[in-house]
């Protein structure tokens, strides 16, 4: 087997992105997935995934969101494929919510371009959206959805064409790294390169190494709801925009018709904890489906309940839910980045670059510090002694 410069340990949307930056770079790349590329087994399926700057979950995102952006519109213009619609998001919720009060206050932080506008007059914009009287709205029309399948077979290609080396059916076993370089083990044999780049998705807890991050493994379900003919023009793409509800009972979100499949939805809180990755129920979830029904139909009570689509996907959680990514604190020639919790996928087009610039230079300018896998030792060194 012919030695690469750096081999990259999964090839779903962190893998893949990673693969093109760093055959973009002139590195002799090998990546190693168990599945194909894309596949429906981890985190990046299901048609669609929401992107947005108004960052709730912490304003110190917006920076890589930004350069999320313009990646995606590169890789738009290097496939020559539509992957990122930017059809805006209505977010719903109490004024003080998490996440209401969150994207407000990313939005004026960094001067974003939102609106925030009281429920009636997001119910005169919007009629096929409810929300309830107390409620605020923030509109954010640079928002939207990028398409999932899409935009890793474009990182693929791309890093094919640029010379990347990608191996499907590979499952890897275990990985060392030393002075003179890393070596990969398989159920195919052993790779040796010069650096190591490490996208395990769901399979992070084994893979990555860092006992201090405990990984958790969540079971998440993706519902498709057909609209009556009568309102199908109502609720499709151009019409409808993706939308987001904060409430007590949970964060749910969804996106407008794209096809006959209908309007997508799912809940983002909540979910099952996942022992095996390679042993998930895929099947329907009927308590897990009632619960989402209920919220279609409280918040979009014109689009009935003809259920034609079910998906399982898998969110990598830490403990924070913030990302993982930096080298590795034992092995500086391996870059991780894991842990992504369930809003990950809209920065693979920065985070691609981001470790590319760790495995080949030993350092990314980008802000990823408040990301960094040293995070959770300094909070153990902090905990007190008894």
């Amino acid at each position: 087997m012919p030695h690469a410069d750096v081999i990259v340990i999964g090839s779903g949307a962190m893998g893949a992105a990673a693969a093109a930056a760093l055959a973009g770079r002139g590195a002799a790349v090998l990546a190693l997935d168990r599945f194909g590329v894309p596949h429906d087994r981890g985190s990046s399926h299901g048609a669609t995934r929401l992107i947005r700057r108004a960052y709730f979950e912490h304003p110190d995102y917006v920076p890589l969101l930004h350069e999320a952006y313009r990646g995606w519109r590169d890789l738009e213009a290097a496939s020559e494929t539509r992957l990122l619609v930017p059809c805006g998001l209505l977010l719903g919720g109490l004024p003080g919510s998490e996440a209401v009060a969150g994207a407000l206050h990313a939005a004026a932080l960094h001067r974003l371009d939102v609106e925030r506008l009281p429920a009636v007059e997001a119910a005169a914009r919007w009629p096929e959206i409810r929300l309830d009287d107390d409620w605020i709205a923030v509109w954010e029309p640079g928002a939207g959805y990028l398409l999932v399948e899409e935009c890793i077979r474009a990182f693929a290609a791309l890093a094919r064409r640029r010379g990347a080396r990608l191996e499907a059916g590979v499952t890897v076993q275990a990985w060392r790294a030393g002075p003179d370089g890393v070596a990969v083990e398989t159920d195919r044999g052993s790779f040796h390169a010069d650096r190591l780049v490490i996208t395990p998705g769901a399979w992070a807890e084994h893979l990555v190494r860092l006992p201090r991050i405990p990984f958790r493994v969540l079971r998440k379900s993706l519902f498709w709801y057909r609209p009556p003919p009568a309102a199908a023009a109502a609720f499709a793409a151009g019409r409808l925009p993706c939308f987001a509800f904060d409430t007590p009972a949970g964060f749910h979100y969804g996106f407008p018709a794209l096809d006959a499949d209908g309007v997508k939805i799912a809940e983002h809180s909540g979910g099952a904890t996942v022992a095996d990755p390679l042993s998930v129920d895929r099947g329907l979830d009927a308590a897990e489906e009632a619960g989402v029904a209920a919220v279609a139909r409280a918040r979009l009570p014109r689009l009935g309940h003809d259920l034609v689509r079910h998906a399982a996907c898998l969110y990598t959680m830490t403990p924070d839910a913030h990302f993982v990514i930096g080298l590795h604190p034992d092995a500086p020639r391996v870059a991780v980045a894991a842990g992504f919790s369930g809003h990950g996928f809209k920065f693979a087009s920065a985070v691609g670059p981001i470790l590319a610039d760790l495995a080949l230079e030993g350092r990314s300018h980008a802000p990823i510090g408040f990301l960094a896998p040293g995070r959770f030792d300094a909070a153990a060194d902090r905990r007190p002694r008894g």
